[in-house]
């Protein structure tokens, strides 16, 4: 992980040790609501829903559902156009990238949280198998950052409300589960979690492709870092834990892996299911050992272990026929620019294998604009 210097950080234990009882009282209210107005049925018709849709047709809502959605649809105040828009291009540019550290560095990042990660595997083995929700998670990151996907007309508003609303269903559940320990996990699904999870798709993704060589414009990332506060806003997240900006990002990232990085089997098993399915999803072997390299490499050695990843180096990419393919000739050590063209080709491969994965005979759905596969330089025929 990387590391801050400077000012001390304006993150502290207390102030997280708070968060970790504080959820989403709006959305958590309405789907109470719901459930104390003796619609159980309705409950379980909304988890249904948000699980297997990629919209949220409003007339299958109840009344309650449909309101909020609309109360809650405006960008904040203090949303910036110019800089959504900013960072709406730097995901323009390096969207493959974005997409294969999702993989090989946000997901993991949180399965290495102890707590958090107990909320993943129950909701896992509750809704759906591991593949889908790994899947939903690279379609929501489409949504949000595709240019417009922040706007009025935009996918990834609505995608933001459906995760609020599905993390609100998951809380009411949890909270009813009997093998669930407030005392051991906390509140599921809470504001530090929660504020974990922004960051992982927002600094930890940038982080990432700066140690893999690719230049980034300072004022893009700052961008791309507002971006996912605007987000955050959607799905619940209380402005307190919402970066200022990258320096702030990584010392808040910094605080809760310090806080919440340790090993547990479920953190190893979703890890484990994670590498297995980007090798199955990829056609051939190439790239079987690139996500636990990558892996290895962005997290670093400690939360490697912590997750069960493998040992190994990433100069093994070296020893891989995909060098041929990337062209490479030189040492990994001396020009960083290698890794990214490698990184670039399974990134590449890891989306077309996406979009073409089948799940007992049926495509998971995951789509993406042609105008960005032609940009990425995806080839891929319905």
């Amino acid at each position: 992980m990387a590391t801050t210097t400077g000012a001390p950080s304006r993150w502290n234990d207390a102030q997280l040790d708070a968060m970790r009882h504080q959820q989403d009282p709006p959305a958590d209210a309405l789907v109470a609501d719901l459930f104390a107005a003796g619609d159980v049925d309705a409950v379980n018709a909304l988890m249904k829903t948000l699980s297997t849709n990629d919209v949220l047709p409003p007339e299958s809502l109840p009344a309650s559902v449909r309101d909020f959605l609309e109360s809650t649809a405006p960008l904040p105040p203090w949303a910036d156009p110019a800089k959504i828009q900013a960072g709406e291009h730097l995901f323009f540019r390096y969207g493959p990238a974005i997409i294969a550290n999702l993989h090989c560095y946000s997901l993991p990042y949180c399965y290495a949280g102890r707590k958090g990660v107990q909320v993943l595997a129950l909701t896992s083995r509750l809704y759906s198998n591991p593949t889908r929700r790994i899947i939903e998670t690279a379609q929501m990151i489409v949504d949000v950052m595709r240019p417009g996907g922040l706007g009025a007309l935009g996918t990834g508003i609505r995608t933001a409300q459906r995760v609020r609303l599905m993390h609100a269903g998951v809380r009411f559940q949890i909270g009813r589960y009997p093998g669930w320990s407030t005392a051991e996990f906390d509140l599921p699904l809470n504001q530090e979690d929660m504020a974990g999870t922004i960051q992982s798709f927002s600094y930890i993704v940038l982080d990432g492709l700066r140690k893999l060589g690719y230049a980034l414009d300072p004022a893009e990332v700052e961008a791309y870092l507002h971006c996912w506060n605007v987000v955050g806003h959607f799905i619940g997240l209380h402005e307190d834990l919402m970066a200022h900006d990258y320096a702030d990002a990584a010392a808040l990232s910094v605080r809760i892996s310090g806080r919440q990085f340790a090993a547990c089997p479920e953190g190893q098993l979703m890890t484990k299911a994670l590498i297995e399915m980007m090798q199955h999803e990829i056609p051939g072997n190439l790239f079987d050992r690139v996500p636990a390299l990558m892996m290895r490499y962005l997290l670093g050695d400690h939360a490697a272990d912590l997750i069960g990843v493998a040992p190994g180096h990433i100069n093994e990419l070296l020893t891989l026929p995909i060098r041929a393919a990337a062209h490479i000739t030189s040492d990994l050590n001396h020009d960083s620019t290698i890794l990214a063209k490698v990184h670039e080709l399974f990134a590449r491969a890891l989306i077309q294998g996406i979009i073409l994965v089948e799940r007992q005979g049926k495509q998971i759905p995951f789509s993406i604009p042609t105008e960005l596969l032609q940009t990425w330089g995806v080839n891929w025929r319905p």
